[in-house]
Order: structure tokens, then C-alpha cells, then sequence
């Protein structure tokens, strides 16, 4: 295994290859088409050789590739079965696993960054990285104070290949944007743009994991790793052992999926509400469903412990209270207000005209799981959903094409979409609306959300 491949030209010429690929394939299907060989067996093969293609190279190549790829994956769910099920086995490798970082490239890049006597600071440190992930590995070690610690080192080259992937990856969006209906990938991966230099500064990520981790000490719901020393470019936490959320997905028992469930929404609305962050990369990898001492225990004991603040929204009001209103607003059927507001916004832009019933219809089956008590998350679901808003045949599809995202509401959006893309993956039930009653402010009937969160924490799920 080489270091992460540096070169723009070697990355291109890697990204380059997959939309020629994807063009090679329709070719050869056409080809067994005229052959006589059944469509959907033809589409199977080729859906599986592109879910194997794509997603080795996108974890080869880590970077804004896998970046990318680990932002589609919660979106699995959206597609249909007889798709879905070569994506999603490529897409678990990229949440938990990559090509590591050779080893002497690593102790190099300690060295550079802790100093040549970066062995003192460790009792223990393992060679194996425990994860990879986008633009860094983690290795389990044991700090000198004999705490088990996570140290995450950046790989050599992580901003200049970000960037490069990204704006690779940009160039050819509209052939990726089949991958996920409904879905256009071109916004998607500007925002990741956007980010770039955030997630590269690890200190900034130390600061908002010490506040999360501050917030939710003694929390009987969350856990987040403290903080034990940062730099730049590396970062070491103290170790989080727990059941990997992925492993939940696909072996979990139903009370296990439902207690990740209601955790995972719970920390997706309280989360922001109590530290004026919002967490802005959910994918399964970055969440542990911690047991405690007793790992067989029920489930009910659970907690979630929270990984990776590379990637956080600065809210320190909280989520918009507009965003809570328009939500109720829309389950009182008041079309006109909803309109009013979504034009406010800037969601309904002033040269569109839009009839408030309409919009009203386009927004109530999205925000089904909150017009009851408990929802059952499901791929059907998320498929039905992403269908209704792709097909150009549809009402909705008709709508969406008019409304406009504003820029201050992109990564609240990609976040709770793709919360809700790992809610259907789990299969989950979940009393969503509590959560949303609790921490969202403008949505409960009463006003904004405030003492009751408080009092949230108190509630079991």
C-alpha cells in the first residue's frame, strides 16, 4: 500500500475512470439486451459492478472522494431494493473501514507533529490503525497517564487531495446523481467544498468535541469522548469502546434498532439546542451504541456515544425557530401562513408563484413521523419518498424544481435528511415528535422550545 495518492493528475485520472466506466457498462448491457438476457438480471450485474467500482475507488483514494462517498451512504436507503443491496455492502466498508496509511508514514507525521520524542507520550501505541476515514486513521493507544486513548492523524497531503477530489467530483455530478433519486449532487458536494478548511483544522474540532463532551457529561442518553491533547493535525480523544451503530443496522434485534433510534433523533435536535452546534456528519461510522459493564444488558441502558466533530454548524441560537413553525404551521393545515413564511425564508423565491395548497401537499408526507406519536422508519418509506419528488410525472417533483434552498439552511437540511436516511437503514421506531416538541423551537404548540428540553432529559426513551 502506497501513501495517499498526492498527485492531482494520478487522482484525476482515478476519478476520471468512473464515469467511462459507468458508460462501458450501459454499453455492455445493451449489448446482452440485444443478446436476449433478461433486464433485470442485466441490471442487477451492472448495478453491482458500479456499486464495486465506485466505491473501491472513492475508499482507495480517501479524501473529498470518500468524503463524498460517506455522505451518500445514508442515502441508501432511497434506493430501490433490487439496488440497493450491492450499494449497501460497499457503502459499509467506506463508513468503517479504508486502506490504511503505511506505518512509517505515520510515525513520520507523529513526529513532525508531537516532536521526535512522540513515543514518551505513550505508554502503548498500536501500529494498526483502528479506522480510517476521510482525511485521517485512528490508532488505539495508551496516553502516558495510563487513559486509553484515540489518536487521529491526518494523512500527509489531506487538504490539497480534499479539494482536488471535490472539484473532480463536481465535473461529473449529474452522471453520479442517479445513485440517489431525487437527490442533486452538485449542491451536496459545494457544501462539502465549503467545509474544507474546517475539517482540516483539528483544533477547531477539539473545540466543539469539548463542548459537546462538557454538555453531556453525566448524560444518561449521549456520551462524547474528552478531549486529552490536540494540534492541527492530530488529535487524540479518550478511547470510546461500543457496539459500531453499522453493527446495529444489519444484526441488532428490534429493541436495539428502536433504542439507537430514539437516541439518534434525540441528539440530533438536543445536541444543537444545548451546545449551539449541530453535529453535521451522521453517517453510522461516527456513532457507538455504548453497553457499559454489562454489554448483553437491555437495551433501554444504552447510551450513544458520538464520534467525529470535524464538520459542525455554528447555531447558537439553537435550530431557527422558522424552521419549527413552518413545521406545525404545516400539520395545522395552515397552507397560507406556511407559504408566507417559506417566502420570508427565501424558500419560495419572490418571482415564484406557488399555490399554498399545493405547497402543503408537497410537505405533509415528508414530515409524516411527526404528525404521530411514534413512526416506524422504513426503507419503503424513504423509497416512496424519494420516488414521489424524482419522477418528473409527479406533482411533487413539479414543486421541488421551484422551491429554493437558502444557503443558511443547506447543512441543517443535509443533516436532518441524512439522520433520517440512518433511522430507515435501522428500521427504527421512534417518538420523533417528542423529541421535536423538546428541542425545537417554534414547533410545540406552547412556543419555543426551553425548559421543557430540560425536562426531556429526565424522560426515558
Amino acid at each position: 500500500m502506497t501513501d495517499l495518492p498526492r498527485k492531482a493528475v494520478a487522482r484525476t485520472a482515478k476519478l476520471a475512470a468512473l464515469p467511462l466506466g459507468f458508460a462501458g457498462r450501459t454499453a455492455l448491457g445493451l449489448g446482452k439486451r440485444i443478446g436476449g438476457r433478461p433486464a433485470e438480471m442485466i441490471a442487477a450485474e451492472l448495478q453491482q459492478r458500479t456499486a464495486e467500482q465506485l466505491f473501491a475507488t472513492l475508499g482507495q483514494l480517501k479524501g473529498g472522494a470518500m468524503k463524498l462517498g460517506q455522505a451518500l451512504s445514508v442515502f441508501e436507503s432511497a434506493l430501490p431494493e433490487q439496488v440497493a443491496g450491492p450499494y449497501r455492502a460497499a457503502l459499509t466498508k467506506l463508513q468503517e473501514a479504508a486502506p490504511p496509511m503505511p506505518v512509517k508514514s505515520v510515525h513520520a507525521a507523529l513526529a513532525e507533529r508531537l516532536g521526535a520524542d512522540w513515543r514518551d507520550l505513550f505508554e502503548e501505541f498500536d501500529d494498526r490503525p483502528a479506522a480510517a476515514a476521510s482525511i485521517g486513521q485512528v490508532h488505539r493507544a495508551v496516553w502516558h497517564d495510563g487513559r486509553e486513548v484515540a489518536v487521529k492523524v491526518q494523512y500527509p497531503g489531506a487538504g490539497e487531495a480534499l479539494l482536488s477530489d471535490l472539484t473532480q467530483l463536481g465535473r461529473f455530478a449529474r452522471l453520479l446523481g442517479p445513485l440517489i433519486p431525487g437527490m442533486d449532487l452538485k449542491p451536496l458536494i459545494a457544501e462539502l467544498k465549503d467545509r474544507v478548511s474546517e475539517e482540516l483544522d483539528y483544533g477547531l474540532e477539539a473545540s466543539a468535541q469539548i463542548a459537546h463532551a462538557e454538555e453531556f457529561a453525566g448524560d444518561p442518553d449521549v456520551t462524547v469522548p474528552a478531549v486529552v491533547h490536540h494540534g492541527d493535525q492530530v488529535l487524540v480523544t479518550e478511547w470510546l469502546e461500543g457496539v459500531p451503530l453499522s453493527e446495529v443496522i444489519t444484526d441488532g434485534t428490534r429493541e436495539q434498532r428502536d433504542r439507537a433510534g430514539q437516541l439518534l433523533a434525540r441528539f440530533l435536535f438536543s445536541g444543537t439546542a444545548r451546545t449551539g452546534l449541530l453535529h453535521a456528519d451522521p453517517h453510522p461510522g461516527n456513532f457507538r451504541l455504548v453497553t457499559g459493564d454489562h454489554p448483553d444488558g437491555p437495551p433501554e441502558k444504552w447510551r450513544l456515544g458520538v464520534l467525529d466533530f470535524g464538520t459542525v454548524d455554528r447555531l447558537p441560537q439553537g435550530l431557527p425557530e422558522e424552521i419549527g413553525t413552518a413545521l406545525r404551521l404545516t400539520l395545522e393545515g395552515e397552507a397560507e401562513a406556511v407559504h408566507e413564511l417559506l417566502r420570508d425564508e427565501g424558500f419560495v423565491k419572490p418571482e415564484i408563484d406557488l399555490d399554498p395548497g399545493a405547497v402543503l401537499d408537497y410537505l405533509l408526507p415528508i414530515i409524516e413521523p411527526a404528525q404521530v406519536a411514534e413512526f416506524t422508519f422504513t426503507r419503503d418509506w424513504m423509497r416512496a419518498q424519494a420516488t414521489r419528488i424524482a419522477d418528473p410525472r409527479s406533482p411533487a417533483y413539479q414543486l421541488a424544481r421551484q422551491l429554493n434552498l437558502p444557503p443558511a439552511y443547506l447543512l441543517i437540511h443535509r443533516v436532518t435528511t441524512s439522520t433520517i436516511g440512518v433511522l430507515c437503514q435501522l428500521g427504527a421506531t421512534v417518538r420523533l415528535r417528542d423529541e421535536m416538541e423538546a428541542w425545537v423551537p417554534g414547533f410545540a404548540a406552547g412556543g419555543p422550545a426551553g425548559e421543557c428540553g430540560r425536562e426531556a432529559q429526565e424522560t426515558p426513551a
